[in-house]
């Protein structure tokens, strides 16, 4: 189990159906001991009970889940602290804007950058020099195709992804000293249930653009995830990895 002995934190983890319930379940496979986050206690117990089942009683980690409004940097200086110290970092949170520029309201746009951008400065920011102090670690931070492509409507959403992008960048330049490698996963067209609940079962036919035509399931997503969290990506920092179905390659 190649994360045996590890403890993973994954942020917006606290719904069943999501890249961070699916993230949670590849860690758990591997037998990290894993610290979920979300909105929602209820939710997010629904998520622990998941990762339980999924086991077959067999789980090698633990699993606990905390409520965290990561809007809030004290809230978010609270989960560093009520995390203690972690060896992976998954930067998954997000909020996401559907709306055309003119029509973008001022709350929205602070939300998407106080969660999607202030939130895992923060956290890497404080876990960072926890991952030093113990020899090193792994930072995977959840981008986006939007981050790279023009796509009407998610001008907001694509400039968080991106400017998360540009910090996965520095990052890994200033704490590669200290063995704490930092990557992200654009994931494109996922099937994830609060995107599906937005913009139905097919993704609006987004499938389509992609050179695999069709979607993904976040549990091939959090393949990726698990991969550049892992040892096997020892060797890999500051990149970003495409997810997305060959979507920003053609």
């Amino acid at each position: 189990m190649e994360f045996a002995g590890k403890t993973a934190l994954v942020t917006g983890s606290g719904a069943i159906g999501g890249l961070g319930h699916a993230t949670a379940k590849a860690l758990a496979a591997g037998g990290a001991d894993l610290i979920l986050t979300g909105n929602d206690a209820e939710r997010g117990a629904q998520v622990v009970a998941d990762i339980h089942a999924g086991a077959d009683g067999s789980l090698a980690g633990t699993v606990r889940f905390v409520v965290a409004d990561l809007s809030d940097p004290e809230a978010v200086r609270q989960l560093a602290d009520d995390a203690g110290s972690v060896d992976i970092l998954i930067n998954n949170a997000s909020v996401m804007t559907f709306a055309p520029t003119p029509e973008q309201d001022l709350t929205g746009y602070d939300a998407a950058f106080a969660v999607n951008v202030r939130a895992p400065f923060l956290l890497t920011a404080l876990f960072a020099q926890k991952m030093a102090a113990a020899g090193g670690g792994s930072i995977v931070n959840i981008s986006s195709t939007a981050a790279g492509l023009g796509m009407p409507g998610m001008a907001v959403y694509g400039a968080t992804k991106a400017a998360l992008e540009s910090l996965t960048r520095t990052w890994a330049a200033e704490f590669a000293d200290s063995k704490v490698r930092v990557n992200a996963v654009a994931p494109g067209p996922m099937r994830t249930a609060k995107v599906v609940a937005v913009m139905g079962p097919d993704l609006g036919g987004m499938g389509l653009t992609t050179a695999l035509k069709r979607t993904s399931d976040p549990a091939e997503v959090a393949q990726v995830v698990a991969f550049l969290a892992s040892d096997r990506a020892s060797y890999m920092t500051g990149a970003i990895v495409a997810a997305d179905g060959g979507r920003t390659a053609i």
